[in-house]
């Protein structure tokens, strides 16, 4: 896949993506009568870190009926945070590590949350990927979430050439067209995870699949 034929791949991805499953982020943020919230958008990316969608959205939902904001989290104490995102994968680290985010914010940043990049990367355990997300979900600016879907199917199509997710978003930046910078992260986990999966994708159910080079695909159906 190259730049003269990612307009139509991406047109046509959209309306695939429509009948697949949204990440729950993208849900949280999109869904009716719901404002942007920044602090929402961060918190749950950490806790989604090794955890599955479902698991993630009862954990936050859970988590901001008593902490919706900076301010009330840092005060939690550690042992109620525990009891509350249970049971998220190494929920004991994240309780402390949110709480520690959610204090910095409050004493460091007035209460808001970054919406540079670099300043986001100075929290412990915020990656490229959650800052990225921080940055397009809540704040609606430019940014390239790259995870292991958008990784591997980028690298898939043959339209980057590259060993790691942080290479990817360098390279994407380089060649993909900015006007798909906010979608493309949602737009490849609901594909990935329902079409385009990493072991033997479903090829045949594939809308793009004209466009594909599939490198390193050995199997599929």
């Amino acid at each position: 896949m190259n730049n003269r034929n990612i307009d139509k791949a991406m047109t046509i991805l959209k309306k695939q993506v429509k009948k697949l499953d949204v990440p729950w982020l993208e849900y949280m943020v999109h869904r009716s009568g719901q404002a942007r919230d920044p602090f929402k958008v961060l918190i749950s990316c950490i806790l989604s870190l090794r955890t599955q969608d479902r698991t993630t959205g009862e954990a936050s939902e859970r988590l901001y009926r008593i902490a919706p904001d900076a301010k009330k989290l840092a005060l939690l104490p550690v042992k109620k945070i525990e009891k509350v995102i249970y049971p998220v994968g190494f929920y004991k680290v994240k309780a402390q590590r949110i709480k520690d985010i959610a204090g910095i914010i409050v004493k460091q940043y007035k209460s808001k949350v970054p919406d540079e990049i670099d300043e986001l990367l100075k929290f412990k355990g915020v990656g490229r990927k959650t800052a990225n997300l921080v940055v397009t979900l809540g704040y609606k600016k430019p940014g390239i979430c790259v995870d292991t879907h958008v990784h591997r199917i980028t690298n898939r199509w043959g339209y980057v050439e590259t060993r790691t997710p942080d290479k990817t978003e360098y390279a994407l930046r380089e060649k993909l067209p900015q006007k798909y910078w906010l979608d493309i992260n949602g737009l490849l986990v609901a594909f990935g995870q329902g079409i385009c999966k990493p072991v033997s994708p479903i090829c045949s159910q594939c809308s793009i699949e004209m466009y594909c080079d599939r490198v390193g695909v050995i199997t599929y159906r």
